[in-house]
């Protein structure tokens, strides 16, 4: 049985990638680590706890004692999923992002030397790139981070780069376009507009919209890093990407459109800063190792919107609160009012 460690388990793609690992590994025991910051969920995991393959532990990657502890027993593998993640939050205020992703890689990276694992997968961004400039982005290319989010992330990347060059840790360091699906906080792009729709509130739409992301389901995202466990190269970096290129302007329509809900409520707001115009990624090296998406946008976000629709009990809660105040804070007081204060809404 391989041991697994898998940091911010309880958030959106580390919840989903311990559901599928579980699913398809049943040679893995998962020890999912989560600090439960107001993105980890512990709703993601419940329907784990009957799994005798699978146990939780609350704590800090940045906690040395936690970490140690944990290596200490002796892992096989670490997903580290554990990051502050929303640009628009590191903006308003970076400390976090750097105490959870970079100290706290740093701290993982530690304990891999002192007791060393067979495979270490960084999960990393897109972002490092900044924005496409003449074509889509090789692993190759240099890093350009046009915010502190993608700054972390980046220095995260240079730091495991540094760790595998000089102490053997087998680190390997995905970089994945925007990831979708099931269990996303509602502050990130598609969940913000799916809840807000089905709650008949107008859509904060950055600018004109006219941003380009390429879109990528949380499933095929998850079975890409299993395919990499089996076939990537130690001290390689892999794209992760779908080549579903899409306008966040045409992702509100086809949100509406999927809800019957009228393009009126699509508010436009003002840009931030430093936002990228366009991700791209080319993915050959992925592919060569064998992998694809298979997941088309259409259908995706068909099966993420009847998610929503059907688990309000998870995405209700969480948009009251502190979320509601820093929503409220960012979008302003016109694309804040609640539902029952709009009109001719469906």
């Amino acid at each position: 049985m391989k041991s697994v460690l898998i940091t911010g388990g309880a958030g959106f793609i580390g919840s989903n990638f311990a559901h599928h690992a579980l699913a398809r590994r049943p040679d893995w025991s998962i020890t999912v680590l989560d600090k439960l910051t107001y993105a980890g969920n512990p709703k993601n995991l419940c329907s784990l706890e009957t799994n005798p393959r699978y146990r939780f532990v609350h704590g800090d990657i940045a906690d040395p004692q936690v970490i140690n502890s944990l290596f200490s027993k002796g892992l096989d593998m670490v997903f580290n999923f554990a990051a502050e993640s929303h640009v628009d939050r590191s903006i308003e205020c970076s400390n976090a992002f750097l105490r959870t992703d970079v100290y706290g890689v740093h701290t993982l990276l530690e304990a891999a030397r002192r007791w060393p694992v067979y495979r270490f997968l960084q999960i990393s961004t897109d972002e490092v790139y900044g924005s496409v400039r003449e074509r889509a982005f090789r692993e190759d290319a240099p890093v350009r981070p046009s915010n502190p989010y993608a700054a972390s992330k980046a220095a995260a990347e240079a730091l495991a780069h540094a760790y595998h060059a000089t102490y053997g840790v087998p680190a390997i360091i995905t970089r994945a376009t925007n990831t979708y699906g099931p269990r996303q906080y509602p502050e990130k792009l598609i969940p913000l507009f799916i809840t807000n729709a089905l709650e008949g509130r107008p859509l904060p739409l950055y600018g004109n919209g006219d941003q380009i992301r390429d879109w990528l389901h949380v499933n095929d995202h998850c079975e890409a890093l299993l395919h990499l466990v089996d076939h990537a190269r130690t001290g390689d970096i892999y794209n992760i990407g779908a080549a579903n290129e899409r306008r966040n302007l045409d992702i509100a329509h086809l949100i509406l459109e999927q809800l019957g809900q009228p393009v009126s409520l699509i508010r436009p707001v003002e840009d931030r800063p430093g936002h990228d115009r366009h991700y791209a990624l080319d993915c050959a090296k992925l592919s060569a190792l064998g992998w694809r998406a298979y997941i088309p946008f259409e259908r995706g976000l068909r099966d993420t919107i009847a998610w929503y629709r059907h688990h309000p009990s998870w995405w209700g809660p969480l948009k009251s609160g502190a979320h509601a105040h820093y929503y409220q804070r960012q979008y302003g007081t016109e694309v804040f009012q609640p539902p029952d204060r709009l009109r001719g809404i469906r």
